[in-house]
């Protein structure tokens, strides 16, 4: 049964993904903690149903206080999705918007793209490269090397980013087939990108505390210590991000 079939697939999939990218994952808690040490941010950016991965890590229980999630309306998949396929094709927005945020050479950035071929996410990293941040990519390398650039530079996101971790699914994303349907169906890059995100979470606190800096994190909301202790968060950070 398909359903079942999906499970293997993905538990297959996320094993590859933490075994052959454990250094990447690395790497990218490494920036992620010097960051957070200097006081500064993490932001994290991507077009269409990549925005979900900047909403995971973005003012949410257990989350990093310290994270700036981009999320620009106009590669939103609302109010209508189809113009998030046109707008993140569109030189200019994206490098736009950075220049409007608090940024710093201090900062990191997680760009995820599973294509990394729009010219959005490869606006969004060459901006930030020649701000100084660190550029740490989401994107699959089966996927990619599959398409063109649709950008200027002819670069891909791969090709801009300082860190590129491997996300495992399979080229179109897709992964499971019926010999009736014309195309694969079901796709597995959110949940091995939301494991991969979690994780970088998780290591840049580790790192941060075996530095000696206790890195800010927020409370449920629901818990009745929560909100005393979210607005002192809020009230600590608003000026830096904008989103708050």
């Amino acid at each position: 049964m398909k359903h079942k079939e999906y499970y293997d697939i993905v538990t297959k999939q996320l094993e590859q993904q933490v075994t052959e990218e454990e250094s990447t994952i690395e790497a990218a808690a490494q920036a992620c903690a010097d960051s957070v040490r200097k006081d500064r941010l993490i932001h994290v950016f991507g077009c269409g149903h990549s925005q979900m991965f900047a909403m995971e890590v973005f003012y949410r229980a257990g989350g990093l206080v310290p994270v700036n999630a981009l999320l620009i309306p106009h590669l939103a998949l609302f109010p209508k999705a189809k113009l998030s396929t046109i707008q993140e094709r569109v030189e200019g927005i994206s490098r736009e918007y950075l220049n409007l945020c608090d940024v710093s050479a201090d900062d990191t950035i997680i760009i995820v793209s599973i294509s990394g071929r729009n010219a959005g996410v490869i606006d969004m990293a060459l901006a930030a490269k020649e701000i100084g941040m660190k550029v740490v990519a989401l994107v699959s390398k089966n996927f990619s090397s599959g398409v063109s650039s649709r950008h200027s530079s002819g670069k891909k996101l791969a090709d801009v980013a300082d860190i590129v971790i491997d996300i495992k699914c399979v080229e179109g994303d897709a992964c499971l087939s019926l010999n009736e349907m014309p195309d694969k169906f079901t796709g597995t890059s959110t949940i091995l990108g939301m494991t991969v995100m979690d994780m970088i979470m998780a290591r840049t606190i580790e790192l941060s505390v075996e530095s000696g800096k206790i890195p800010p994190v927020y409370v449920s909301s629901n818990l009745d210590k929560g909100d005393a202790i979210n607005a002192e968060h809020i009230k600590n950070y608003c000026n830096k991000i904008d989103c708050l």
